[in-house]
């Protein structure tokens, strides 16, 4: 068993251990200490006597108070250490009491209290070995380094102790942080999983109630048609299903075993389909415009893109009471722009709330940008732009 693997218990018991009792211990081995040469003297020393034996005991029993007044303490010790060495000359040979004050005052004084506590004790251990008979090198040597060690080891106990605060203080701040990045990951999740939702259920719910509402009034004149309606609203159900299906895919299982999607989410690519699906279904008249050269985007840019177009188009449908629409993109090195504009007359008040919040959000979270309002030749636009891959980082700064 090492040494460190028993002492470390101690240490760590002695630090959540009533002050006053370990305290109380330290001045009763102290007053042992001192007076062991006293108790056991050699021929030249004098006997214990009782005024000795309390001058001693003043230079252990203020250590009971060393760490609720440490300056007080350091004060008493040091009148009587002299007192004690002047007393019974020669001075003890160890400055037992002085060791200890020195170190609690290099490790919970004030920097003016240390200097004059280390600096007092040099020059008092300096002129009380003046009273020995014959004081030797050595002698002045041990005792000004017992005062130079005792206050080196207190002040390394007090950077080691700032060291751990430091430490601990900088785990709580980490954990705080990374609790507060939960947090916001949790909010932008929740956000990101309602703006999918909305979209997606906004979107096939528009063209579903656009189908239904014409097909009681085909259904004996042009059953065709009626039938036609009836497949359109089972088609965006179908696809609305698809769509859910893909955000509870990532929910259960963000990833596959190869580093990917579950289920693929729905990007540029796919923005023809949706034109086309938008146009069949509504009796809308849709143009996809695309001007530049392709360039690769981030996957969540990918998904924004489609569904600033699908939140767009469904707004058309359901508010603008529009005959025809727009979609244009345009590719540039830098970024995708995309302009959806239609001959209606815009959401009104109240109306499309959601769905332009949502568009702002998207381009927001991809370091891009949107403007909505009414269009140059009136209906109503909606502008996003969007960075490309290379300068994502830079957008979002």
């Amino acid at each position: 068993m090492s040494a460190r693997s028993w002492i470390a218990p101690v240490v760590d018991r002695l630090r959540t251990a009533n002050p006053y009792a370990v305290d109380s211990a330290l001045a009763t081995l102290v007053l042992f200490a001192v007076s062991l040469q006293w108790i056991f003297p050699d021929d030249s020393a004098d006997r214990l006597t009782w005024q000795g034996w309390l001058i001693g005991a003043a230079t252990a029993v203020p250590l009971v108070w060393r760490r609720r007044a440490p300056f007080a303490t350091a004060w008493a010790v040091s009148v009587a250490t002299p007192a004690q060495a002047v007393y019974h000359a020669p001075p003890p040979d160890v400055m037992y009491g002085g060791m200890v004050v020195l170190y609690t005052m290099a490790t919970l004084g004030k920097p003016w209290q240390r200097r004059v506590m280390l600096v007092g004790w040099l020059v008092g251990v300096s002129l009380t070995m003046l009273h020995k008979e014959d004081p030797q090198p050595f002698e002045y040597a041990f005792h000004l380094l017992s005062v130079v060690c005792a206050y080196g080891f207190g002040v390394l106990a007090r950077v080691q102790r700032a060291y751990t605060a430091e430490l601990e203080d900088r785990a709580r701040r980490l954990e705080r942080e990374r609790a507060a990045d939960t947090a916001r990951a949790i909010a932008q999740e929740r956000s990101r999983i309602a703006r999918d939702m909305h979209d997606i259920l906004a979107h096939a719910v528009s063209l579903m109630v656009v189908q239904a509402e014409a097909g009681p009034v085909v259904v004996r004149s042009d059953p065709a048609r009626a039938e036609a309606a009836f497949d359109a609203i089972a088609a965006a159900g179908r696809d609305a299903m698809a769509q859910l299906r893909r955000i509870l895919g990532v929910l259960k299982e963000p990833q596959g075993k190869d580093g990917s999607w579950r289920l693929p989410q729905p990007g540029v690519a796919e923005l023809p389909g949706l034109v086309r699906q938008v146009g069949e279904s509504t009796g809308l008249r849709v143009q996809l415009r695309t001007s530049g050269t392709p360039r690769p985007l981030p996957p969540d840019t990918e998904v924004a893109a489609f569904r600033v177009v699908q939140e767009a188009l469904t707004n058309t449908v359901k508010h603008a009471h529009a005959t025809s629409a727009t979609v244009e993109l345009d590719w540039t090195e830098d970024e995708l722009t995309l302009t959806i504009t239609d001959d209606g007359r815009g959401p009104g008040s109240g109306q499309g709330g959601h769905g332009l919040i949502g568009i702002r959000e998207r381009a927001a979270a991809c370091g891009g940008s949107a403007r909505v309002g009414r269009g140059p030749q009136g209906g109503f636009r909606v502008v996003v732009r969007l960075p490309a891959a290379v300068d994502r980082q830079a957008a979002l700064g």
